[in-house]
C-alpha cells in the first residue's frame, strides 16, 4: 500500500471506509459536531446521490461541505465541473490534493473556496473550475452540515438564482420539514420559505452506517426544483416577515399570531380579510401563495409589519 494518504486503494478512485480514516488521520482531522461533520465512506451511496441528481458533463455543481471528498469524487466522475465550498481550512487545502492523487484527469474541473457557505453572496465570489472568470453553478448537490442545513439552503437559493436543481442530504426530520405540504404535522417555516423558491420532495433515505462517525440521527435526501415565486407586488422580505410572525406562535390563530406584526389583532384581521384569508385559521394551513397575498395587502394598507423577514428557519 502506498504511503500517500490521498492515493487510491480502489480502482475507481472513490473513498472507502479505510481511505476515509487514513485521510483523516494524515490530516489530523477529527469530525466535529460544531461543524456538523460526518464523512460518507460508501462509494455506492455517493454514486446513488449523483445518479439521483442526474449530474452530467454539462453541469456546474456546487457542493457545500465536501469534507474529505467522497461525494466530490463521485461528482467529478461524471465529467461535471465542481465548485466546493469548505469552511474547515485543513479540509479545503487537502481536497485538491486528494482529487489530484485519486482522479488526476478530473483535477482541472475542481475549484475550492475556503469559506462559510452563508457568506456566498453571489456567483461572483465563487472560483471557476480551471481558472478564469466565475461560473454560475447549475446544481447544488451536497451533504449539508446538519446544524445549519436550512439557512445554508435558503441563502444559496436566494443568492444563486442559476441553481435550477438541488439534491441535498440532511437530517431526516429536516427533510420532512422542507418537503412538508400545508396542513401536515411537520409543515413549518422551512416548508413555506423553501416553497418560495422551489418545489420540494423527499428523494430517499440514507443509512447511518455509511457515515463516519455514525450519526445519532437518520438522514434523507430532499430534492428541490426551482420555480418562479408567486406573483405578488410584495417582496420576498415582506412575505418572509409574515411567515416568521405566523409561526412564532403557531398554535394561535392568525388573528392573534399576526397581531404584533400588524400592530394589533384588529389590524391583522383587516389585512387577512382583505387577502381572503380566514383570521381563525392557523399559519400551518396556508401555502406560500397565501402568505404572499397577506404581505401584498399589508403593504398596500401600510401595516407596521410589512418589513424584512429572515432566511432562517
Amino acid at each position: 500500500m502506498t504511503d500517500d494518504p490521498a492515493a487510491p486503494t480502489e480502482p475507481a478512485g472513490l473513498l472507502g471506509p479505510a481511505d476515509v480514516r487514513r485521510l483523516s488521520a494524515a490530516l489530523g482531522v477529527r469530525p466535529t459536531k460544531t461543524l456538523g461533520q460526518n464523512f460518507v465512506h460508501d462509494a455506492g451511496t455517493v454514486r446513488r446521490i449523483v445518479r439521483s441528481a442526474a449530474v452530467g458533463p454539462d453541469d456546474v455543481v456546487l457542493e457545500v461541505g465536501p469534507g474529505l471528498g467522497s461525494l466530490t469524487l463521485a461528482l467529478l466522475e461524471t465529467g461535471a465541473r465542481v465548485i466546493a465550498v469548505e469552511i474547515d481550512p485543513p479540509l479545503a487545502r487537502a481536497l485538491p490534493v486528494t482529487v489530484a492523487a485519486r482522479m488526476p484527469e478530473a483535477a482541472g474541473r475542481l475549484a475550492v473556496l475556503q469559506a462559510d457557505a452563508m457568506t456566498v453572496t453571489g456567483p461572483e465570489v465563487l472560483p471557476a473550475p480551471g481558472g478564469g472568470d466565475g461560473v454560475a453553478p447549475t446544481k447544488l448537490v451536497a451533504n449539508l452540515p446538519y446544524n445549519v442545513a436550512v439557512p445554508v439552503l435558503l441563502t444559496l437559493l436566494e443568492n444563486l438564482p442559476s441553481l435550477r436543481e438541488v439534491l441535498v442530504m440532511v437530517q431526516a426530520e429536516v427533510a420532512d420539514r422542507i418537503a412538508a405540504p400545508p396542513g401536515s404535522r411537520t409543515y413549518g417555516v422551512p416548508s413555506v420559505k423553501a416553497a418560495w423558491y422551489a418545489e420540494a420532495a423527499r428523494a430517499g433515505t440514507i443509512s447511518r452506517t455509511v457515515f463516519w462517525p455514525v450519526p445519532n440521527v437518520d438522514s434523507a435526501l430532499v430534492r428541490l426544483t426551482r420555480r418562479e415565486p408567486p406573483e405578488t407586488t410584495a417582496t420576498r422580505e415582506d412575505v418572509f416577515a409574515v411567515v416568521d410572525a405566523a409561526f412564532a406562535q403557531r398554535r394561535k390563530t392568525l388573528r392573534a399570531a399576526l397581531a404584533g406584526w400588524a400592530g394589533s389583532a384588529p389590524a391583522a384581521e383587516e389585512v387577512l380579510r382583505a387577502a381572503g384569508i380566514d383570521p381563525g385559521l392557523r399559519g400551518e394551513r396556508l401555502g406560500i401563495t397565501d402568505y404572499a397575498r397577506i404581505a401584498q395587502h399589508a403593504r398596500s394598507a401600510g401595516a407596521p409589519g410589512a418589513r424584512s423577514g429572515t432566511l432562517g428557519a
